[in-house]
């Protein structure tokens, strides 16, 4: 077992797994420490998005050290972005993955050869209803952002009008403190 020095810990390589918990079938997978260097997000971060469900590891070593893949890696991602894009704290994201972890299945099973077009009519359903459901998320986001957008615009214009007045000529302007 190799040591891990960017982690402080010892945590076996992913070719020093067994087999069956190696992830071969997921690529080659990273300790909790790169993993974390790569996405760009703490060791801890890691650990409370796991602790919420957001993400989970695609393989634990039989000593329980995390293996994250690449598309664990990508989900990371995803909650960064929705984090930073759309203001969207854990639990708006979580509601967000749930969703499209949910249209991404119904899309699986709408393309698997034996669903019926009954069936396939209920996932389309589902799945517009879920898409609606998303898009009320992020409009409220919007909605918010707006006002709050312009509660700085009528602060700019107050502002602006006080700095007017102030640098008018000394018979044309009243005290800054009426205008305040």
């Amino acid at each position: 077992m190799r040591s891990r020095a960017t982690s402080g810990t010892a945590e076996p390589e992913a070719s020093d797994l067994p087999a069956a918990q190696d992830g071969t079938e997921y690529g080659q997978l990273l300790g909790i420490g790169a993993a974390a260097a790569q996405a760009g997000v703490s060791e801890r971060a890691l650990r409370y998005y796991q602790q919420l469900g957001l993400i989970t590891p695609c393989a634990c070593t039989p000593g329980g050290m995390r293996r994250y893949s690449e598309d664990d890696l990508a989900r990371v991602a995803r909650i960064r972005q929705l984090q930073v894009l759309l203001g969207l704290n854990l639990d708006e994201i979580a509601v967000v993955l749930r969703n499209e972890d949910r249209m991404a299945q119904i899309k699986r099973t709408y393309l698997h050869e034996h669903t019926s077009d009954a069936e396939r009519r209920d996932l389309v359903r589902e799945s517009l209803q879920l898409q609606h459901d998303l898009r009320a998320t992020v409009e409220a986001k919007r909605v918010a952002i707006e006002g709050f957008l312009a509660d700085l615009d009528a602060r700019i214009v107050r502002s602006s009008d006080l700095l007017a007045q102030m640098t008018a000529r000394p018979g044309d302007r009243m005290s800054a403190r009426d205008s305040a």
